[in-house]
């Protein structure tokens, strides 16, 4: 499946379908601002309409999307419109290309634009309608010039007719008729493009993956959109969330999820099924078989129920599906028995976006389809639920509930009420909604709610009653598989009402969406279950995570693991899919497959798929992720490459590492390096810094402020009102990135006086610290400088304080050394090395260590940081300096003399003789040789000799640094001392190039 050529039809359907409703409204009478420049008028059997008669009929659907408008709003209400007519078109499309239905949509001859639909009913054949629709229609029928018109009608009544198309699309509404485009059947329109498009092949239309792509694409200027109001500091709303969390998991990791819980499960209770393991291409087989005490033993298939709680447009569910009608027809049931156990007993989708829910529907009912055509009728639909909108019948509910349950008591009542009122806010949280339902009440719900599906004739109240009733149950079940690839959202990006929940309810994983649902998948996975998802590796290494670690490793165990580079969902920040079993063994092992090396390196998503397929098929697979590039033709196996496969990690063994860092990959040296050692904030301290509120307002370079009132002391005086601003920058080793300053001015008076500004650590202001940056997203890691003037310093300036026991040189050049890159890389491989990481790092000290080394690192970073106007201790461009000392050194040498009193005794001889010509000769080779010392190639040629030797010194120095650092730790096996050129930071500022090392 080509996803750049859906791409580009969808977004091409949106912008051709919101340019039509765009007219519509204009011709309806609407501006932009949802504002009328006229109004139907009603008239005694009829209306009237910029002049025109138009039905009564016409009337009312004028009011209704009137009413609309002023509700939502004229751009939501033309979404609405355009995905309405999106959605069915191809919806139809599809359920054509697969043999179910006749061609509606197809144009009855090339050139002429009148669709199948049109000309049936030309004929006298048309879909089911209401007998005013048919009255309108057949009037309309008598003049083939309104084709455009007759389609309207008929579109509409056909998506009402036809039961797929309306069981998982619903009813159009009133108003939508009257959107839809003018040209929609003309050339270039959309069902024009629908009939003619080469962006999707006759194989996509088969895939029941096909419409979850196709809308995933089409939202995604609106996705685009959200994420544009983030960066502005506006939090998600209720209606931002499905756009700016959904996103279509690739098929492969799909399979790999669910092939390795519901399929897992299965082959745990029939391990001599060996023809359909052979079919699961990415099973992930254990070294060792499951333990009898940890398997989760079932007697009847439809026992084993599988979810998505956050199912999008169904792509996990119908891999679920799959795998589950394989398991029936193994078992002998026939195929139309077998789709409806799925249906009935097995496979749950929840989800907060209508939309998604309607196309997960669609989909499985056209898999259905393909495997028996009797389902067509959709005589039973698939349970994929979306959230309710708040019940709007409170006031009644305590009366209604009584003849739901046909009895019930108060304890049960209150249960219900108090979820019902959660669920006010069910499009806001979804399904990490937790409803605190008693096992006796949650029965006596499951039990009249199969009663009622039962019956042909339910009361209107409890039929309002019975989506509520659906969300209770699927968010208190216990599921035997939970997959998912839960929505992604920072903290920081949730309005209030999310954030708020999440904190009270998801404590350990409040951080983010997705791993408050990891915590929720935990909680309704049935004991010995197993749960799957894919989020980004955050999870796995952050401190904010350390107690969602501590739970799993603790109380779960990791089965497998696949860590990822970039590029599973383009351009992301690497990702990590994980199947957990709810169970735990001290001994319990795992399986974890590194398709990753380097943090930040992307690989195309299809080289990740061949890496992992080619590491099933040999376990012994190694690659070199430093030479990879997305244009390679093929992914070899080279001996000298990098372990992907690692097998047999006892899961206790990442509880050695201070965090519980998921660092499946490192050895037992390793791992005794932290078991035996301080930490380094046993000889030091570490803070993070102020955040100002309003940069823009507070700071300044300290050239742009008055020399006079700038402290150059790194102390607070209250005759300054500028001092020394630690922000952290760019990436450079050992001293440096000295240029910005604070107004302190009163000792921050009016930083503290601003709302948004919070002041961390005032205690370790102005004080000599080693300082890095917090974010690095350079090849070359975080960089350490040494500050010995002290300053304030910022949240990105983060800084280290010594205490006692080492020499602080020797704290900085361990932390510049291969050494801590190691083994911070360990405890935290993101871009944002905090405070608590640096301090985690074990520490070995060396009392006789020799720091000459170090002072020399920091004194030529110094040197060079000063040699740039940029520096507050900035005195002389360095050619001009050496062009000085020359000349200073010419006029104090004693040869100099001796030639000047030479000249001067010469000059009177001369004189004397009056011999001119020879005194000229004399004088012009002096100023020859006087000129030839003074040239500028020369300064120049020396400045190039004396950086390149200070250079090539420093790199020396620091390759010498990692040799000592190396063998103290004992980590010659997993390090060389070797440092590239290009990672030695002086000299950065366009002095140099460097090329082949």
């Amino acid at each position: 499946m080509d996803t750049n050529r859906l791409k580009r039809f969808a977004t091409e359907a949106r912008n051709i379908l919101m340019q039509g409703v765009a007219h519509r409204f204009t011709a309806l009478g609407f501006l932009p601002d949802g504002n009328v420049t006229e109004e139907p008028i009603l008239m005694g059997g009829g209306a009237t309409f910029m002049g025109d008669t138009v039905s009564e009929d016409f009337y009312q659907k004028w009011c209704s999307l009137q009413r609309a408008v002023n509700n939502h709003s004229i751009k939501e209400v033309a979404e609405e419109a355009a995905y309405t007519w999106f959605n069915r078109m191809v919806a139809i499309r599809i359920m054509v290309k697969n043999g179910l239905i006749a061609p509606v949509l197809q144009y009855e001859s090339e050139g002429v634009h009148i669709p199948l639909l049109v000309s049936e009913a030309r004929q006298g054949r048309m879909p089911d309608m209401s007998a005013d629709d048919q009255r309108k229609l057949e009037d309309l029928l008598l003049d083939d010039s309104k084709t455009a018109d007759q389609f309207r009608i008929l579109i509409v009544a056909f998506c009402h007719d036809n039961p797929v198309i309306n069981k998982c699309f619903g009813h159009i509404s009133d108003y939508t008729e009257l959107l839809l485009p003018t040209n929609i059947l003309a050339e270039g329109g959309f069902v024009d493009m629908l009939n003619n498009t080469e962006f999707i092949s006759e194989e996509d239309y088969h895939s029941p993956e096909l419409i979850g792509w196709l809308y995933q694409f089409y939202i995604s200027e609106k996705k685009d959109d959200v994420f544009a109001s983030f960066k502005k500091g506006k939090k998600a709303e209720a209606k931002d969330i499905p756009a700016a969390t959904q996103i279509f998991t690739p098929n492969w990791i799909v399979k790999y999820m669910v092939q390795n819980t519901i399929g897992r499960i299965y082959l745990d209770n029939n391990p001599y099924e060996e023809d359909i393991q052979k079919s699961w291409k990415y099973l992930v087989e254990p070294t060792e078989p499951t333990p009898k005490e940890n398997i989760l033993h079932f007697d009847d298939l439809k026992e084993l129920k599988f979810a998505d709680l956050a199912s999008g447009s169904g792509h996990i569910l119908n891999e679920g599906f799959d795998i589950l009608y394989d398991l029936y027809i193994l078992e002998g049931y026939s195929r139309k028995d077998a789709i409806e156990n799925i249906f009935r007993f097995n496979l749950t989708g929840v989800d907060i976006d209508t939309r998604a829910k309607q196309l997960a529907q669609f989909a499985l009912l056209l898999k259905a389809c393909q495997k028996d055509s009797s389902f067509a009728d959709a005589h039973l639909m698939p349970k994929v639920l979306d959230m309710p909108e708040p019940y709007p019948f409170k006031d009644n509910l305590r009366d209604t509930l009584p003849h739901f349950f046909l009895g019930g008591n108060q304890e049960m009542i209150q249960e219900v009420c108090d979820a019902i009122d959660l669920m006010d806010q069910a499009k806001n949280l979804g399904s990490i909604m937790k409803f605190n339902i008693s096992e006796r009440t949650r029965n006596a719900i499951m039990i009249r709610m199969e009663e009622y599906e039962k019956e042909t004739h339910v009361p209107e109240t409890i039929c309002q009653l019975m989506p509520y009733m659906n969300i209770i149950l699927a968010l208190t079940e216990k599921y035997s598989a939970l997959v998912m690839n839960p929505p992604y959202m920072g903290n920081g990006n949730m309005n209030s009402v999310l954030s708020d929940y999440v904190k009270l309810n998801y404590t350990d994983g409040k951080a983010d969406l997705c791993t408050s649902f990891m915590i929720l998948q935990a909680y309704l996975t049935i004991d010995n279950g197993l749960y799957a998802n894919i989020v980004p590796p955050s999870w796995m290494f952050l401190s904010t995570f350390e107690n969602l670690r501590f739970s799993i490793i603790n109380n779960q165990t990791i089965n497998s693991l696949l860590h990822l580079s970039r590029g599973v969902f383009g351009a992301d920040f690497g990702s990590v899919s994980t199947v957990i079993q709810k169970c735990h063994s001290d001994n319990a092992k795992g399986i974890y497959f590194r398709l990753i090396e380097r943090t930040f390196q992307e690989f195309d998503q299809i080289h990740l798929r061949l890496l992992f397929e080619k590491t099933l098929a040999n376990h012994n697979f190694r690659f070199v992720f430093n030479k990879y590039t997305k244009d390679i033709v093929e992914i070899t196996n080279n001996p000298e490459g990098s372990i992907i496969y690692y097998s047999d990690v006892v899961q206790s063994s990442l509880k050695m590492l201070p965090g519980y860092p998921i660092v499946y990959w490192i050895n037992s040296n390793v791992r005794s390096i932290f078991i035996n050692n301080k930490k380094l904030s046993y000889y030091a301290t570490a803070k993070n810094g102020m955040t100002t509120g309003d940069n823009n307002k507070f700071l300044r370079l300290w050239f742009e402020v008055n020399n006079k009132k700038l402290s150059h002391e790194g102390k607070y005086s209250s005759s300054y009102k500028w001092f020394p601003y630690n922000k952290g920058g760019y990436p450079r080793y050992w001293y440096g990135n000295l240029d910005c300053v604070i107004n302190w001015a009163n000792e921050g008076a009016e930083i503290r006086a601003y709302s948004k500004s919070i002041l961390r650590n005032p205690d370790y202001y102005f004080r000599p610290s080693i300082s890095w940056s917090l974010l690095s997203s350079s090849s070359i890691g975080t960089c350490f400088r040494y500050n010995p003037k002290a300053s304030l310093f910022d949240v990105n300036g983060m800084s280290l304080f010594h205490n006692n026991g080492v020499n602080p040189y020797y704290i900085i050049g361990l932390l510049n050394s291969k050494v801590a890159k190691y083994l911070l890389n360990l405890i935290n491989p993101t871009m944002a090395l905090q405070c608590g990481d640096t301090l985690n790092m074990p520490c070995i000290s060396k009392e006789d260590f020799n720091v000459r080394e170090i002072k020399d690192c920091i004194d030529k970073a110094k040197t060079d940081w000063d040699s740039h106007e940029t520096s507050w201790d900035f005195e002389c461009n360095p050619i001009v300096a050496l062009c000085n000392k020359k000349t200073t050194d010419l006029f104090d040498l004693p040869e100099r003399k001796e030639s000047e009193q030479s000249v001067i005794e010469t000059d009177s001889r001369v004189s004397e003789s009056g011999n001119s010509e020879q005194e000229e000769k004399f004088s012009n080779s002096q100023i020859r040789d006087n000129k030839k010392s003074h040239r500028i190639e020369d300064f120049v040629e020396e400045f190039e000799t004396e950086w390149t030797a200070r250079f090539l010194q420093l790199h020396a120095n620091e390759e010498e640094l990692n040799r000592q650092f190396i063998d103290i730790y004992g980590l010659q096996d997993e390090l060389t001392p070797d440092v590239p050129l290009d990672e030695i930071t002086i000299l950065q500022q366009g002095e140099i190039s460097i090329e082949n090392e």
